[in-house]
């Protein structure tokens, strides 16, 4: 008891600082337990605290395992729905294996191989041909899908996604066999259900009977392409019936499109009205069908139907300017907007316009010739503009001509060139060179070539054989009116060359060139007032056209009013800068009105130029 009561003082000895051996010990067992308790506390707080980190770091990985499973699942559904958008837009052509005798697929030419075969030549057919229209826009298109399918054993992702295509695609799908008859072989390709013509020969035939039954896929399965196949490949009358059995019972677009293949298959032949009849029909299907107006502004032109060439060729560029023709192939140059700009400009006197589109047209890929073309044509523009260097320069630059028609097509621009700049000698010199090979062209070329011809000799002075040509022209061709009034002009027969430019005015009354002709002959007969006013309507048709300003101005000088002509030659002069006898007739406006340094300037500038 006597401890007890000790020890419970204990804690009042140590508050009031007694310093007894008791005291001491008691203290220090209490510091040595509060030590004990602040460990233990400390051991349970590390426990306690790598539990949580055990436990975060759990759920760390439980959220990664549910998230990888998320992204995977979210993979498999999105390779899925890939699968089949891909398999429901898959309009492409399979070729399955075909059935064979075993004897031949003991030699090798298994089922497999077969079906290659018939693969690889409608392969070739489809790079042979060639033509404006997209394949998108045919109503059975597979394009260049073309693939082989050999099935698997068992199921397999190639299997499941083969069914996947066959299940919701617009495949294509070829069967064949190939069997053995009393004779030889026979050769079958089907085109899903349908039936097929079945082809025989010997064994010696079969690349025969392949390239037959490749042929009949083709047909069936891409009728107009198969047309132009047998177009490009010579076979026209094979080519003409397919045509026309599309325009019997085609879709629309396969309707519009195979009057245009006959359209050309008639323009071939020489039948120009045949032809243009077929394209009026493919307007009447699809009013602003582009290949129809592009054909037609190019058909009527061969004709030297100036008007109706004129208004299809701003229809031409009214359409290539709007909303893009989802028909045509997207490379398609022979219907690229600069080209056809500049055709345009072209016609209506616009030539600076012209050869700056042309210049555009340069810069992109080669379509069919269309690049000689251009630079021919350029060369032509400069003539015109009576650039005589320029034009040289042009046709300097032309690399070697690739073959003989190339060859004699520059030539006749040239030739051509060289007469609007008043030297006919070129022309009349290679003459004979373009008889012999107008002698297997047809009369659309030879009627382009006769005009030209007999200016040529007219303006070297040989009436007579000038007017056998002439005559031999038709009265629909404006050109040819033109060139008689030029004839009859060169001869001073006023009356007469007053009437054929009257005529070409009525056949091509929008056409600057027309008038310009008629303004020249009569400033030539000395009727200033009369030129005036044709020189005026030329204007109004061809606005950038240098030739009836510089004649207006003539004109006005003529009647004394070379004030007024300076501005008439000013403005001849922003188009045809490089124009000798504009500057030198410039120059004697200036002289009239007594302004001699700027009359001399005129002179030299006219003196260092080539006419």
């Amino acid at each position: 008891m006597e401890d007890d009561a000790h020890n419970s003082d204990m804690p009042a000895q140590v508050a009031l600082g007694q310093d007894s051996p008791h005291a001491k010990a008691y203290l220090e067992e209490h510091t040595r337990l509060t030590r004990l308790q602040i460990a233990q506390h400390e051991e349970e707080n590390a426990t306690r605290r790598r539990l949580l980190k055990l436990e975060h770091a759990s759920a760390i990985f439980k959220l990664a395992l549910e998230v990888a499973a998320g992204l995977v699942a979210t993979v498999v559904v999105i390779a899925l729905a890939a699968m089949m958008w891909n398999a429901a837009n898959d309009q492409g052509l399979v070729v399955e294996s075909f059935s064979v005798p075993p004897d031949l697929a003991g030699r090798g030419l298994t089922g497999e191989v077969m079906a290659a075969r018939l693969l690889d030549r409608l392969s070739a057919m489809q790079q042979q041909t060639q033509s404006s229209r997209a394949p998108s826009s045919y109503e059975n298109n597979w394009g260049n899908d073309i693939k082989l399918q050999i099935p698997d054993t068992g199921v397999s992702i190639g299997e499941f996604n083969r069914s996947l295509h066959a299940w919701l695609g617009h495949q294509t799908r070829i069967t064949g066999e190939v069997y053995r008859t009393t004779s030889g072989l026979a050769v079958t390709a089907r085109v899903g259900h349908d039936t097929s013509p079945t082809y025989k020969g010997s064994d010696a035939d079969l690349d025969q009977l392949v390239q037959q039954a490749a042929e009949s896929v083709y047909r069936a399965t891409q009728p107009y392409r198969y047309a132009v196949y047998l177009n490009n490949a010579g076979r026209i009358e094979e080519s003409e019936v397919v045509y026309n059995q599309l325009v019997a019972g085609g879709s629309s677009q396969d309707r519009a499109w195979a009057l245009v293949g006959l359209e050309n298959l008639y323009v071939a032949r020489g039948d120009d009205a045949r032809g243009l009849e077929m394209l009026k029909q493919a307007l009447g299907i699809r009013p602003n069908f582009l290949m129809a107006w592009f054909n037609i502004a190019n058909t009527e032109s061969q004709l030297q139907h100036d008007e109706a060439a004129l208004a299809a060729q701003r229809k031409v560029v009214a359409l290539l300017r709007g909303r893009k023709d989802e028909d045509i192939v997207p490379d398609s140059n022979v219907l690229d907007l600069d080209a056809n700009e500049a055709a345009l400009a072209g016609e209506v006197g616009d030539l600076r316009r012209q050869i700056a589109f042309y210049a555009r047209a340069e810069g992109k890929p080669d379509f069919n010739g269309q690049l000689e073309q251009a630079r021919q044509n350029t060369a032509f523009a400069y003539a015109q503009l009576h650039d005589r260097k320029a034009a040289d320069d042009v046709f300097s630059r032309l690399p070697p001509p690739s073959n003989q028609q190339t060859a004699l097509s520059r030539r006749g621009n040239r030739d051509f060139g060289q007469l609007l700049l008043g030297h006919p000698e070129t022309l009349l010199k290679d003459m004979p060179q373009f008889d012999v090979a107008l002698r297997n062209f047809d009369g659309p070329r030879r009627r382009q070539f006769w005009p030209v011809a007999a200016l040529a000799h007219a303006m070297a002075g040989d009436f007579r054989t000038a007017h056998a040509l002439i005559d031999k022209t038709p009265a629909d061709c404006t050109l040819c009116l033109r060139a008689r009034g030029r004839i009859d002009m060169l001869e001073k027969n006023w009356a007469g060359a007053d009437a054929w430019f009257a005529r070409a005015a009525r056949d091509a009354p929008s056409s600057p060139l027309v008038w310009t002709d008629w303004g020249q002959m009569l400033l030539a007969k000395g009727d200033a007032a009369g030129a005036i006013a044709k020189f005026e309507t030329a204007h109004e048709k061809g606005p950038h056209f240098a030739d009836p300003l510089e004649g207006w101005g003539e004109a006005l000088m003529m009647r004394n009013r070379s004030d007024l002509a300076l501005a008439k030659f000013e403005a001849a002069a922003h188009e045809a800068p490089n124009w000798k006898r504009l500057h030198a007739k410039w120059s004697e406006a200036l002289g009239y009105l007594g302004r001699k340094d700027e009359a001399a300037k005129q002179r030299a500038l006219a003196r260092s130029l080539d006419g």
